[in-house]
């Protein structure tokens, strides 16, 4: 069905805009088939870009998003390889603190802290081609940041190979030098953060509905619930059994383990509706120099990329439409967020605004409100030399 939808959609040679058009049709029909309010949350894994992950900034675009927001319930569509395991509990208790009821859809990937976010629904919609992936948590280490279980597994290999043949090689030995205790300490507390966050959840929400066995029918205590999702946490957890990071953990896997698991394709209706919604946003992903989409029915962010990468084993450059900056005034500290677009298009002026940035000042001066005046000339010849395009100035 994916790929028919594909092959349509690029043979009716829509634009861009055209594209966003239909993404709010196909919303609109979502909700009035499910009688709910459904977000897109949705991340390119495939742009070489390290703010793909889950962060901070996209759980202040979400509140925006649902800030005037009538509905008791929510669906959200999420499409991630996951981020940050703080910014999904900040996410999570946004969605608990408007919604008496939330739902996830999955059609694509949601991994890692994605996977995190999933497992605090009331109720898991997925497609055949939905996955999860084991919880972990992505940490800082050095200039890098990586999966916690692979950094402790592949501290505690050293540590046995050291213990078996009394030294390391030169490179493990410079490797391992430079971490630290706490370092270590830390990443064990962030993966044991993960599965207290899921085992929580799991109890407050997936299981609050949960009144008898389903073969037995005797009645389900508390202790039984916390047991459960105990239980589950730690399969999620389990990276020696999933093998990767990265495994895809389907329909099947899930209610293997004991969770509710709502199949799309049951309601066929439905399913074509996420289908073309996940076609849609791929759509536009691919041609557009965007890496995130945040949508409702009512409202539309995009984040573009502004930055070089790598795809594969060759060396492809994003072209940006626009380029963020972070300019610290050096007199009173105030942070002011800009940004510089390459081509005249108020979309780009509209998410910006949206994320309180402004625009590039049209004389290179940034005035601060302490009275200080930053030259951002510098700025401006740095950003045009390395994308070799030329800023666009607004009156």
């Amino acid at each position: 069905m994916f790929m028919g939808l594909m092959s349509d959609y690029i043979k009716r040679g829509l634009s861009v805009n055209d594209l966003e058009t239909e993404l709010v049709e196909l919303i609109k029909k979502y909700n009035q088939n499910r009688k709910t309010f459904l977000v897109l949350y949705v991340a390119d894994i495939y742009k070489p870009i390290p703010r793909v992950l889950l962060e901070q900034e996209d759980y202040y675009i979400i509140h925006d998003l649902l800030r005037n927001t009538k509905s008791e319930s929510v669906d959200f569509y999420l499409a991630t390889p996951g981020g940050s395991a703080e910014s999904a509990e900040e996410i999570v208790k946004c969605l608990r603190s408007k919604f008496s009821s939330v739902s996830f859809v999955i059609s694509g990937e949601a991994k890692s802290a994605g996977t995190i976010m999933v497992l605090s629904a009331d109720e898991i919609l997925m497609t055949e081609t939905g996955s999860l992936g084991p919880i972990d948590a992505q940490v800082n280490i050095g200039r890098s940041r990586v999966s916690a279980y692979d950094y402790l597994e592949w501290t505690e290999e050293k540590r046995k190979e050291a213990a078996k043949i009394g030294r390391l090689n030169p490179f493990d030995a410079i490797m391992i030098a430079q971490i630290n205790p706490g370092e270590i300490s830390g990443v064990h507390h962030s993966l044991e953060y993960a599965k207290d966050l899921v085992s929580n959840w799991l109890v407050k929400y997936k299981f609050h509905k949960w009144i008898t066995t389903e073969t037995r029918k005797i009645p389900v205590t508390q202790e039984m619930k916390e047991q459960k999702a105990k239980d589950i946490a730690k399969e999620f957890a389990q990276h020696s059994k999933w093998r990767s990071h990265g495994r895809s953990i389907k329909i099947g896997d899930l209610r293997n383990i004991g969770l509710q698991v709502t199949k799309i394709e049951d309601n066929p209706e439905l399913a074509d509706i996420v289908y073309r919604i996940q076609t849609v946003c791929r759509l536009i992903l691919e041609s557009t120099t965007a890496y995130k989409i945040f949508a409702t029915e009512d409202d539309k962010v995009f984040k573009h990329a502004s930055a070089t990468g790598n795809i594969g084993g060759g060396v492809q450059q994003i072209i940006p439409d626009a380029a963020e900056l972070e300019i610290k005034c050096p007199q009173c500290g105030i942070l002011h967020k800009i940004y510089a677009k390459f081509i005249n298009n108020p979309k780009i002026d509209e998410d910006m605004k949206r994320q309180g940035r402004v625009t590039f000042p049209k004389d290179n001066k940034l005035k601060c409100s302490c009275g200080f005046e930053v030259d951002l000339s510098g700025f401006r010849n740095d950003i045009e030399s390395k994308t070799r395009r030329k800023i666009i100035l607004s009156d």
